[in-house]
């Protein structure tokens, strides 16, 4: 089924991005394609790079209307970073907002030629790749297919519903699953989606509050900055999800009746695995939910406690890495947790995250839970360095006007002494990625 012709048929005259129609969107969609033909005619697979915006996702759609696999590339990504990604995916042509590829603007400029459409989204071929952990400078390329975003885009509506009155905010990058989804599911449902250029306070504080918005896809960072700021609202969901998600913020926005869906998912299961509403299940705070519709859950080598290696299969997971053996029955996630009697999944840790000091394994996220409830601690990390006589011990960063003393007093009657930090480093700002999760791997640098 071809998604954008269906809406365009279905909708013509609702609002599908930003003030544009699913009609608007369809013209002008089709209209680039005769433009873009010319640049990719002999490419099977070309790239965007780019910021979020409006030609953003029409270039995106406008490409799968040709039937083109298109790698995101991440825009903080360094020149030689850039160079390697595109050789290593065989990309020779690349789309940009600006000039340093093939602007927007020169194809939009140029002459549209006469070319048949794609018709039907066939399920076997590859939509997007998106690259992961490109940061360390080591990634992996996940394709994913028109299968896996049919059966995400389908789980997700059962999950957390559609409404005629739906505005997605997507603010998270394109670049990323978190905010290309938004745009599919969006294309799926017959929605309408607000895109920005890139996260802005007050801004985003007054789409809220005008009622403009009702949806929003965040991570803890970003609410973080605006949960005290918010009074009135007609948020319907607020998708929350991240390496990590402070008890304090979502305790926070309980307070203020902010409508909370925590979720677990990343770039190879197609987003979302796992989701559920906080205020509708608030003794389950600290889980990250339940698994969507056809999405197994299995704990691998658990403990005593339950706790093990988590593992999962679905049809919104990959097949595979991009040019590594195809995926045989479940997937590692490499998160340690555990399913609670009534299903819910719990995540203790990234399995890499896990501090064994003498023996003992210490979770950084129970650490830093405890001390985000401090109203003075503004961000906080935990990871584990390397001690002759522990093998390690729990290092902590943070951003406080605490001083090593206070911070020591506060934990000392919350946990056990071996899981105190045994170093505390003050920084103006956590690492952070262009989503806002906390680069535990760069903080080697700043010490």
């Amino acid at each position: 089924m071809n998604w954008i012709k269906e809406q365009n048929y279905k909708s013509p005259n609702k609002r599908f991005i930003n003030d544009l129609t699913f009609h608007e969107v369809y013209e002008q969609v089709t209209d680039l394609t005769g433009k873009l033909s010319s640049y990719v005619k002999m490419e099977t697979r070309v790239a965007i790079y780019s910021n979020n915006s409006v030609d953003m996702a029409l270039f995106f759609l406008a490409l799968q209307l040709l039937g083109k696999e298109v790698l995101m590339l991440n825009i903080h990504l360094t020149e030689s970073e850039i160079k390697r990604q595109l050789e290593l995916t065989k990309v020779q042509v690349v789309f940009s907002d600006n000039n340093k590829f093939i602007c927007f603007n020169e194809v939009q400029q140029s002459e549209r030629e006469n070319i048949k459409l794609i018709e039907e989204f066939e399920a076997e071929r590859i939509v997007v790749i998106m690259n992961t952990s490109a940061t360390t400078g080591e990634f992996k390329s996940v394709p994913l297919r028109w299968k896996q975003f049919s059966a995400h885009v389908k789980a997700s509506q059962k999950s957390i519903g559609v409404t005629t009155r739906d505005n997605w905010l997507l603010v998270l990058p394109m670049y990323h699953i978190s905010g290309l989804i938004i745009l599919m599911r969006s294309l799926y449902n017959g929605t309408q989606i607000t895109i920005l250029e890139k996260f802005d306070e007050e801004q985003l504080l007054t789409l809220i509050e005008r009622g403009i918005i009702n949806m929003i896809s965040i991570v803890p960072t970003m609410l973080n900055r605006i949960v005290e700021r918010i009074e009135n609202h007609k948020l319907r969901v607020v998708l929350l999800g991240g390496e990590f998600i402070p008890k304090a913020l979502v305790q926070k926005s309980i307070m203020r009746n902010i409508p909370i869906y925590k979720t677990y998912g990343m770039t190879e299961t197609t987003s979302q695995s796992t989701t559920f509403s906080v205020l509708d299940y608030p003794e389950k705070i600290d889980s990250v939910g339940m698994p969507l519709e056809n999405v197994d859950i299995l704990i691998s080598n658990p403990d005593e406690n339950g706790v093990g290696e988590v593992l999962l299969k679905s049809p919104m997971l990959m097949d595979g890495y991009l040019g590594k053996v195809d995926i045989a029955g479940y997937f590692n996630t490499e998160d340690v947790g555990y399913i609670d009697e009534d299903g819910f999944l719990n995540i203790v840790a990234r399995r890499t995250d896990i501090i064994i000091s003498g023996g003992e394994n210490i979770y950084p996220k129970e650490i830093e839970n405890i001390l985000y409830t401090h109203p003075l601690i503004d961000e906080c990390v935990v990871v584990g360095h390397i001690d002759k006589k522990w093998g390690q011990i729990p290092i902590l960063y943070v951003v406080s006007s605490l001083n090593e003393h206070e911070i020591l007093k506060y934990l000392s009657n919350k946990l056990a002494k071996y899981k105190i930090p045994k170093k505390i480093i003050y920084l103006k700002e956590l690492p952070k990625n262009s989503v806002g999760k906390i680069l535990r791997k760069n903080l080697d640098s700043v010490n």
